[in-house]
């Protein structure tokens, strides 16, 4: 089911190892970048990976209806299917469909307290019970470290993997001594793993800035393709 293409050239591959075995159970990790260079895209990356692996994956989204984000992940999926050669690709699909669980919060506050209330419901009443939990669109901006304790409360006892994207300003200085942007440098206690993404000649970069309690960094800069989001072939 899972292609051998897109194993090798999935970021995750490469970036599980500069991770030590990835975001882990219970942990937080922050996809950030400006707005259009491609948070959405890699979180899909992140949760189609899961999806193709049999885990159980929830997306939530902030600001984009249930339909948009299908549709998100159908072109994504497709991106991938005709640059890896998939042939299973039908019973793939279904597979990822059976796996995976969209909610939106357009028009009310995204809050880890809702999101609890509705993981408990499915897991009550659907018995879908995600590893992984993609939260898109979380106004970092506007949140409190209460906000961030919530979450953290939730991944730990949910035991899911929580992946949260985060938006960058250009005019916003950058005064962390990692590297860290604002708005999510004030949280850095919070989150296990931080990941930058810039533009850099036509393709994406994607930086590793925080990697667990790890202070000796790899020098994570992997070229993405900026389409599908996988390593960009050289």
């Amino acid at each position: 089911m899972y292609t051998k293409e897109i194993n090798e050239r999935s970021p995750l591959r490469v970036f599980e190892k500069s991770i030590h075995g990835g975001l882990g159970k219970g942990n937080l990790g922050v996809v950030m970048s400006r707005a259009g260079i491609g948070k959405t895209a890699l979180l899909i990356g992140i949760a189609l990976d899961d999806l193709m692996r049999g885990r159980q994956v929830l997306h939530v989204s902030a600001k984009d209806s249930v339909d948009h984000v299908r549709e998100f992940y159908d072109e994504i999926f497709e991106d991938l299917r005709r640059s890896s050669g998939m042939i299973d690709a039908r019973e793939t699909h279904l597979v990822v469909e059976r796996s995976r669980l969209i909610h939106t919060y357009r028009g009310v506050t995204m809050t880890a307290l809702r999101l609890e209330r509705d993981t408990q419901f499915y897991k009550d009443h659907l018995n879908f019970q995600p590893e992984v939990v993609i939260v898109d669109g979380f106004d970092f901006g506007a949140a409190d470290e209460a906000a961030l304790t919530e979450f953290k409360t939730y991944a730990k006892r949910h035991n899911v993997e929580l992946w949260l994207s985060a938006l960058t300003h250009r005019h916003e200085p950058i005064t962390n001594v990692k590297g860290i942007p604002n708005p999510v440098a004030r949280f850095e206690a919070w989150v296990s793993v931080m990941v930058l993404l810039k533009t850099l000649d036509g393709a994406v970069s994607l930086r590793l800035l925080k990697d667990h309690d790890n202070p000796n960094l790899e020098d994570l800069h992997m070229k993405l393709d900026p389409k599908t989001l996988l390593l960009a072939n050289e």
